[in-house]
């Protein structure tokens, strides 16, 4: 495993970190319908023991962070972590969860504002403490901006939460740099957590400009919601509710897919070079950026787990990231603003 310093957490964090908004999805993990179409528990039992043991395997070989987010299953992710961590050293893992968009299990109705209230932020970190079975949070991430609360109160509250020691350090997900700024007159901030990888580079200059202040990057989507990991090489027809209609809707349409198409085919011939898969290409190429601090991978199973922590026995040489990186520049991969909640 490789390790990346965080400067103002001054903390080292792993270059990989598990990522857990795939283990809230209740349907893809063991939630099925019946023939007359009504939700039952078939097979939850056996999905939770993939996603403990996924993160189980992760931490046994190098990963130090685990990320999580109430809104992610309504709870039931930062359960699973916290019950996947029971029997492991907690001082020696970093948890990072977040708050505003949903306050608790108990009460799972999105926020629309409010979320960054002093009133909800003290509700929803006591939940996330229960539910992860932990006395304390390292990164606490303000999951989205929230206008409808002034920033002064969403930030005095982070302080006190980081003075009783509830808190480590401070972040902010999905913020722009006028946002960060303005937070930053209010408290320190440590992190930031904004989508980054080979086909979603639009913030780029954010994460370096945070960089030159000393905060650091957690990168969410990875893999680019399963394409950098080779497994998609047609453009699909999505069902109703698939996440990637929305959030990825543009890499989708056929011009820019077949521009990824190009990419995979450079991916391939890097991967069969050094004999890995894929993915593991697509997480060296983001993790040997220094404007980035860790990537954030979703792990459905122990095997996957294991899959993506061995990317790190290797490393892509500088002539396959100047290829790589051509190939996205000459093809505009990445570069169009992805559509998010």
């Amino acid at each position: 495993m490789r390790y990346k310093h965080f400067t103002n957490a001054n903390v080292d964090v792993s270059a990989l970190a598990v990522g857990t908004w795939g283990m809230g999805e209740l349907e893809r993990y063991g939630y099925v319908k019946d023939e007359n179409g009504k939700v039952t528990t078939k097979g939850i039992l056996a999905a939770r023991d993939d996603s403990i043991e996924a993160i189980q395997c992760a931490l046994q070989n190098g990963v130090n962070l685990i990320d999580t987010a109430p809104v992610y299953g309504r709870g039931y992710s930062e359960m699973l972590v916290g019950d996947a961590i029971r029997d492991f050293d907690r001082e020696k893992i970093l948890i990072s969860t977040k708050f505003s968009l949903v306050a608790s299990a108990a009460r799972p109705a999105a926020r629309t504002g409010g979320g960054g209230s002093f009133k909800n932020i003290m509700e929803e970190v006591a939940t996330s403490l229960a539910l992860l079975k932990t006395d304390y949070i390292d990164f606490y991430f303000l999951h989205y901006p929230d206008p409808g609360t002034d920033i002064a109160e969403t930030f005095s509250a982070l302080n006190v939460l980081k003075k009783r020691g509830l808190i480590r350090y401070i972040g902010l997900s999905n913020h722009s740099q006028e946002q960060i700024e303005a937070a930053m007159e209010w408290a320190d901030i440590d992190v930031i957590q904004p989508p980054y990888s080979m086909v979603n580079r639009n913030e780029e200059a954010l994460m370096k400009w945070a960089k030159s202040k000393g905060i650091d990057s957690m990168t969410y989507g990875s893999l680019g919601s399963g394409l950098l990991t080779g497994a998609i090489r047609e453009k699909p027809e999505f069902q109703k509710g698939d996440i990637r209609a929305g959030f990825y809707q543009k890499l989708y349409q056929q011009e820019n897919f077949d521009k990824f198409l190009k990419l995979l085919n450079i991916m391939d011939d890097i991967a069969a070079k050094h004999n890995v898969p894929v993915a593991q290409v697509a997480i060296n190429y983001s993790t040997q950026m220094d404007f980035v601090g860790t990537a954030l991978c979703g792990m459905a199973n122990a095997k996957e787990a294991l899959e993506n922590c061995k990317t790190f026995e290797w490393e892509l040489s500088e002539e396959e990231l100047t290829l790589l990186t051509n190939t996205l520049n000459e093809n505009e991969i990445g570069l169009f603003k992805l559509l998010g909640f």
